[in-house]
């Protein structure tokens, strides 16, 4: 699967879940963990709604290429979210309808944008940019 279309999946994904978060906190956190917020949790849930809402719109792709900054951030969001859904469960007891769906789905998200933003990473780094033709990333300019 092309990084762009991982990057558009999981923007929509993040934005829509993060759009909800905002709306209802105790929705979410119900089908996620199982259990009720106090108003000091729905504030915070709503914060996390923001964080979210931002992850997705930044890393939205906008043209032909995905940055190397947009795969990066999504990758370790992935990463550190299918990890700390998968203790909450196994640790910390929580069971939600959701909870293993989304840490499958995290997971899955990470191990598909491992090699992307690795890389994109490499490919800044090395100071090597690639010619776009028809929105693919071809061979090396030079």
């Amino acid at each position: 699967m092309k990084p762009r279309t991982l990057a558009m999946m999981s923007a929509v994904i993040e934005t829509t879940t993060g759009t909800v978060l905002i709306a209802n906190p105790s929705f979410v956190v119900h089908l996620l963990i199982g259990t009720a917020l106090f108003d000091g949790g729905v504030a915070i849930g709503r914060v996390c709604g923001f964080g979210l809402l931002s992850l997705g719109l930044a890393c939205w792709p906008s043209g032909a290429v995905v940055t190397a900054q947009a795969t990066s951030a999504l990758f370790i969001y992935n990463l550190l979210t299918a990890v700390y859904l998968g203790s909450l469960s196994v640790v910390g007891g929580f069971a939600g309808y959701l909870l293993w769906p989304a840490c499958v789905l995290h997971a899955l998200f990470a191990i598909l944008l491992m090699r992307p933003a690795y890389q994109a990473i490499w490919r800044k780094r090395s100071g090597v940019e690639e010619k776009i033709e028809n929105g693919v990333p071809g061979k090396p300019l030079g």
